[in-house]
């Protein structure tokens, strides 16, 4: 995770890594239902991760059903706020609103992942079924951090997993 520069020599300043050179840009789309909690913080651990290893890769996360989301309070989930503080990954500038998926998201991505098939392999069959066999899914439900299980402790372990592919 990206911390603050300790100014060691094992870690580069950001602004000195180079993407690799001469690979194409990798694009993955994180997909939850709300744009809201779980694929707004995979967007920024997953672009985090691709920065600090210099790798050509970037992320986009949408929504599957904004309208699902009236419970939603402002731009982006303060858990997910919080935890991505801790992790030491800067939220610059102003955190923008959910947005809903549309057919050029999923066209520009070379990789699709929902981040709970339970809850989305029916709104995708539903909405987008001929982008169906191109995501890919987690098992990463919609709840807070608790005692018992952390969705977001889940999604770091998940994408670390994706860098190793």
């Amino acid at each position: 995770m990206h911390s603050s520069n300790s100014g060691g020599p094992s870690r580069r300043p950001p602004a000195c890594r180079k993407p690799n050179q001469g690979a194409a840009m990798k694009s993955i789309l994180f997909l939850c239902t709300g744009n809201y909690y779980r694929s707004r913080f995979a967007e920024y651990v997953y672009n985090d991760i691709a920065l600090q290893r210099g790798i050509a890769a970037r992320a986009i996360s949408r929504g599957l059903a904004l309208e699902r989301g009236e419970s939603n309070h402002g731009p982006m989930c303060p858990v997910a706020l919080k935890r991505l503080q801790d992790l030491g990954i800067k939220v610059d500038g102003r955190v923008r609103d959910p947005r809903q998926v549309i057919e050029t998201d999923f066209a520009g991505a070379d990789k699709v992942i929902a981040l709970d098939e339970h809850e989305h392999r029916p709104l995708i069959r539903e909405r987008f079924p001929h982008w169906e066999s191109r995501v890919s899914y987690w098992n990463i439900p919609d709840r807070n951090p608790d005692e018992h299980s952390d969705p977001l402790a889940d999604i770091v372990k998940n994408i670390e997993v994706l860098f190793r592919l």
